[in-house]
């Protein structure tokens, strides 16, 4: 069976965030890279946030709710205070990234804010079957 390469974009972000924060957290961290991601990832809590949904929607994203064990299970690069306060993991952008791209899976963008600070995002690369 032929295995083929996902890119997942991992977000964190705050209640009072955009579908432009979103935007914005996406396109910062695509910067360098031509890739599009296939999935936008996110703690379950969060995946079901309207503000979520419609961007995923609107970036024809599959959406992808990551449970709080196999978010803190990944290894993040970068470490916010206050994502470790509220999810024991370094970053939530990364780990939901790493955690939906599946085992094996590697960070290609590492954890950036967007300009207005309400959202994070990071990429991932992994294998599907």
């Amino acid at each position: 069976m032929e295995r083929d390469a996902v890119i997942v974009a991992g977000f964190g972000f705050r209640s009072r965030a955009t579908v432009q924060s979103l935007q914005g957290a996406l396109s910062a961290a695509q910067v360098g890279t031509p890739l599009k991601p296939d999935a936008a990832a996110t703690i379950r809590d969060k995946a079901e946030a309207p503000v979520f949904l419609r961007f995923a929607a609107d970036q024809n994203l599959r959406p992808v709710a990551i449970d709080d064990a196999d978010l803190q299970r990944q290894q993040t690069t970068t470490q916010s205070a206050a994502s470790l306060a509220a999810r024991e993991t370094g970053s939530m952008a990364e780990a939901a990234a790493l955690a939906a791209a599946g085992p094996g899976a590697r960070l290609i963008a590492p954890r950036v804010v967007s300009d207005d600070g309400m959202a994070t995002c990071a990429l991932a690369q992994g294998e599907t079957t």
